[in-house]
């Protein structure tokens, strides 16, 4: 008999900002940048429909997703669907937003570099329109 292991890899950690998140997610904090890292990672937990708003990073960041599912989206292109086990790499400086679909969570690894002491550049919140146009075209 085969028997799904349901723990999550890592703890849930804290809910982070409204300001900055729709919907409820959750970081814990992995790695801090040090004199050795010039970067951070943390698990960020996205519940059903929370996604990130339109941001941009100085120096880049990749996502591994671990689990569930969502989207991906560069601004001006088609978002993309991301699942446990893929690998997403996002350039410097370019605008999009990541998080769980309308109907299933999604948990990733966000490793994200640091230009000098910066690593996000906060801009405005994904619209309803905007999320459901991603669900429309999936």
């Amino acid at each position: 008999m085969n028997k799904e292991n349901t723990t999550s890899l890592f703890p849930k950690g804290d809910r982070l900002p409204d300001e900055w998140f729709t919907g409820a997610a959750f970081l814990s904090p992995l790695v801090g940048k040090d004199h050795n890292n010039e970067f951070s990672a943390g698990a960020v937990t996205f519940e059903i429909g929370a996604l990130t708003n339109w941001h941009t990073h100085p120096k880049g960041q990749v996502l591994l997703v671990i689990e569930g599912a969502g989207f991906y989206q560069e601004r001006g292109a088609e978002a993309q669907t991301i699942k446990k086990g893929d690998v997403i790499r996002i350039p410097e400086d370019v605008e999009h937003w990541h998080g769980a679909s309308a109907v299933t969570s999604m948990t990733h690894i966000a490793i994200t570099n640091f230009k000098d002491d910066t690593q996000v550049t906060w801009l405005d919140p994904v619209t309803e329109h905007e999320f459901n146009q991603v669900h429309k075209l999936k």
